[in-house]
């Protein structure tokens, strides 16, 4: 079966930095588009950061300049490298990623989410 398992979630000062990792894992023929998405208490989930299998990314407005995503496509991982942290940035982040599984089919994949936490 596969499944998205993230993991950096933590409780960090206003400025400081985390780098959220999440890994692919189970019977997969191909990951094309993976990325991470945020939910804070209240509030709907919202896009961070996208990353094509290509190298092509995309960023939220509020997190341009700060937050950095990347992958490494031989080892199914994306990271979120994430700086000059705000209280703002305070939310559930969750990885995402569109999957061909060797079964076939075409699917979109999440994990279970991990809590980030900035005090101001």
């Amino acid at each position: 079966q596969v499944q998205l398992v993230e993991s950096g979630g933590d409780l960090v000062q206003a400025g400081g930095s985390l780098r959220l990792s999440c890994t692919a894992s189970g019977p997969i023929f191909k990951i094309n588009t993976m990325g991470w998405y945020r939910q804070a208490p209240g509030k709907q989930r919202n896009l961070v950061a996208t990353i094509t299998s290509g190298g092509l990314t995309n960023y939220a407005d509020s997190v341009k300049g700060r937050f950095t995503i990347s992958r490494d496509n031989a080892k199914n991982t994306v990271t979120l490298q994430m700086n000059s942290l705000k209280s703002e940035d305070t939310a559930v982040y969750y990885c995402n990623a569109d999957i061909i599984p060797r079964s076939g089919g075409y699917f979109t994949y999440w994990g279970q989410g991990t809590q980030v936490t900035v005090s101001s």
